[in-house]
């Protein structure tokens, strides 16, 4: 259990150095006027790619059964369908509960529950990243 942990604790690191990637990256290119969703784009992809590269080396062990193009492809699509998960949480939470549910919009003004929206989303996330790469990347036999 405590190697999971350590592991866990190593892949929250990566996901913070990932996630200033991602934050600068889209705000650089925001700031030099390309569309907010193409900098979200580029930021994203940019980002999974560190991920990869550090989650890799830092991380996660290479299955010896499988080729680093299949692992990074399999990265790429576990890296998408957490990218999904969060936009739908934070939809769900922000465009559908928050107008719907009278007792949150008088405890929470918008603006912050975006934030609280946010990191639930965040945390739901970096679980399900981390045991979907677990499972798929290192494999059942880790």
């Amino acid at each position: 259990m405590k190697k999971i942990f350590e592991q866990f604790l190593k892949f929250g690191l990566v996901g913070i150095i990932c996630f200033f990637i991602d934050f600068i990256i889209y705000n650089i290119f925001n700031y030099l006027g390309f569309n907010y969703l193409i900098s979200g784009l580029i930021g994203f992809v940019t980002s999974v790619i560190f991920n990869y590269i550090l989650s890799m080396k830092f991380v996660f062990k290479h299955n010896d059964n499988m080729s680093r193009q299949k692992e990074l492809t399999i990265f790429i699509i576990l890296s998408v369908i957490g990218l999904i998960i969060n936009e739908l949480i934070l939809y769900l939470l922000i465009d559908i509960i928050y107008p719907k549910w009278n007792l949150i919009s008088n405890i929470f003004n918008l603006d912050l529950w975006k934030i609280i929206s946010k990191l639930f989303s965040t945390g739901v996330v970096m679980v399900y990243n981390f045991i979907s790469r677990k499972i798929f990347i290192e494999g059942k036999s880790s």
